[in-house]
C-alpha cells in the first residue's frame, strides 16, 4: 500500500480527460497570446521570429513524417507547440535567421532523432533554444541587451512605468491595504515589459492568463509549478540581492523576469523533467530551481531557468535509476511497473 501512494505516472500531464492533440493545442494557445502581447510594440520583430520559426518546424516535421503519416503529425498539435514554445524563449531582437536553424535542430534532432514525440529526452523546443544560445552566444547576448541595462551579463529590462502608478495606487488602496502591505512601483510594468527581452518576459501578462487556464484544465500536475516557485522564490529571498545582503533578495523581480514563468508552468512540466514517483517528481523540481536560481544569481545568466531545466532533463535517467533502487525491490519491480502504466 505505501508502495502504491509513491507510484505517478510517467508524465505529469494526467487529464486524460483531454486527447493528447487537445493539450498540445491549449499549450500552443497560451504561448501564442503571449506572443501577440510581444508583438504589440516591437515593429513586427515578435511575429517574424513566430513566423519563421514555425514555418521551418512545419515544413520540416513534414517532409520528415508525409511518407508515413501524411499531414496527421501536423494536426495532433506537436510541431505548432514546439515552434510556439521555441519562440517565447527567444529575444525579440534575435535576428530570423538563428530562430531558422534552432527549429531545425529542435525536430531534426532532439525530436526525431530520437524516435519523435514521446521518446525525445529533452523538450525539442528548449533543445532548439540550448542549440541558439550557446552555439551564437554573442548574438543571442546582444539581441537581448538591446535597450537594457545590464551589470556584467545581468540583464536588467528596463521599465517604461506607462500605468504602473495607477495600477500600484489601485492595488495598495484596495487588495493590499487588507494585509497592511504596499506594493512599491515598479512590478506591474513587468506585466507589460515593452524593451528588448525574452518574449515570455515580453508578453508576461498574457502568458500569466495562459498558465491558469492550462494549470485549471489540468494540462500540468498544479504542485510542479508551485514546487519550482517556491523553492526559486526562496533561495531569491534568501541569498538574490546582488550586494551580498541576505533576506534582501527581490522576489516578484525575479518570478516576473527572466523567463522563470515559462520554465515553471511550462518547461518543468514536460515530460522528459518527470520521474515515475512524486518524491522524485518534487527532487527534480526543486534541483531545477535551486539550479535556475544559481545560474541567474551566481552566473549573472538571466535565462537561467532553461539551462537549469535542460540539467534536470539530463539528469532524469539517473535519478529514475534511484528510484528503482529504492522504491522498487527487485522482487516486485515487474508488477511494480505494470502500475505505473
Amino acid at each position: 500500500m505505501t508502495e502504491q501512494k509513491n507510484l505517478l505516472l510517467n508524465k505529469p500531464q494526467i487529464n486524460i480527460s483531454y486527447t493528447s492533440n487537445t493539450r498540445m493545442w491549449l499549450v500552443s494557445l497560451c504561448a501564442f497570446f503571449c506572443i501577440v502581447q510581444s508583438a504589440i510594440k516591437d515593429d513586427g520583430q515578435t511575429l517574424i521570429i513566430a513566423c519563421v520559426t514555425l514555418i521551418t518546424v512545419l515544413i520540416t516535421e513534414f517532409l520528415l513524417t508525409w511518407r508515413t503519416y501524411g499531414a496527421g503529425k501536423i494536426k495532433d498539435g506537436s510541431a505548432v507547440v514546439t515552434a510556439l514554445i521555441l519562440t517565447i524563449l527567444l529575444p525579440n531582437q534575435l535576428h530570423p535567421a538563428y530562430a531558422v536553424l534552432g527549429a531545425l535542430f529542435a525536430i531534426v534532432v532532439v525530436k526525431h532523432s530520437f524516435g519523435g514525440l514521446g521518446s525525445n529526452w529533452l523538450n525539442p523546443a528548449l533543445g532548439g533554444w540550448l542549440f541558439i544560445r550557446f552555439s551564437w552566444s554573442p548574438a543571442f547576448s546582444s539581441a537581448l541587451a538591446k535597450g537594457s541595462t545590464s551589470i556584467g551579463e545581468y540583464i536588467i529590462p528596463a521599465y517604461l512605468g506607462t500605468i504602473d502608478n495607477s495600477a500600484t495606487e489601485f492595488l495598495n488602496n484596495t487588495v493590499f491595504s487588507i494585509t497592511g502591505v504596499r506594493l512599491p512601483s515598479g512590478y506591474i510594468d513587468l506585466l507589460f515589459n515593452n524593451s528588448s527581452s525574452v518574449i515570455a518576459d515580453r508578453g508576461l501578462f498574457f502568458l500569466l492568463i495562459g498558465t491558469v487556464i492550462i494549470t485549471a484544465a489540468r494540462i500540468n500536475r498544479g504542485f510542479i509549478p508551485l514546487v519550482f516557485l517556491f523553492t526559486f522564490g526562496f533561495f531569491v529571498r534568501l541569498a538574490g540581492d546582488l550586494s551580498g545582503l541576505l533576506w534582501n533578495g527581490d522576489i516578484l523581480y525575479g518570478f516576473f523576469s527572466g523567463g522563470t514563468v515559462a520554465a515553471a508552468f511550462i518547461l518543468a512540466a514536460e515530460p522528459s523533467s518527470s520521474t515515475r514517483t512524486r518524491t522524485g517528481v518534487i527532487f527534480n523540481i526543486a534541483l531545477g530551481a535551486i539550479l535556475a536560481w544559481a545560474f541567474r544569481y551566481k552566473f549573472m545568466e538571466y535565462t537561467g531557468c532553461f539551462i537549469a531545466v535542460a540539467i534536470v532533463n539530463c539528469l532524469s535517467p539517473v535519478i529514475k535509476l534511484i528510484e528503482e533502487k529504492l522504491f522498487f525491490p527487485r522482487t516486485n519491480r515487474g508488477k511494480t511497473q505494470e502500475n505505473t502504466l
